[in-house]
């Protein structure tokens, strides 16, 4: 069976973050409206990278609802890989 390709795109989203004493973001939630807030379990890698939707940031790899998400930092702005 062919695998269906899913296009995705850029989005900026708000992002509730706590500064940790060493300096480091700690993302806690993603938020896309006032009605959509998804609470961030775990912060399993961040790093450097380049992502699919063009630009590099940091990529924050996520876990939401037992999901793997990433979530990036890029020149002072959230965004997400969303499906169009």
């Amino acid at each position: 069976m062919a695998r269906q390709i899913t296009k995705r795109e850029k989005r900026y989203v708000t992002v509730d973050v706590r500064f940790e004493v060493d300096g480091h973001l700690r993302p806690l939630a993603i938020r896309y409206g006032p009605e959509q807030i998804y609470e961030i379990d775990a912060v399993k890698d961040v790093s450097r990278r380049a992502a699919e939707v063009g630009g590099v940031g940091d990529r924050y790899l996520c876990v939401i609802a037992g999901q793997e998400k990433k979530l990036w930092f890029e020149k002072g702005r959230w965004f997400v890989e969303a499906k169009v």
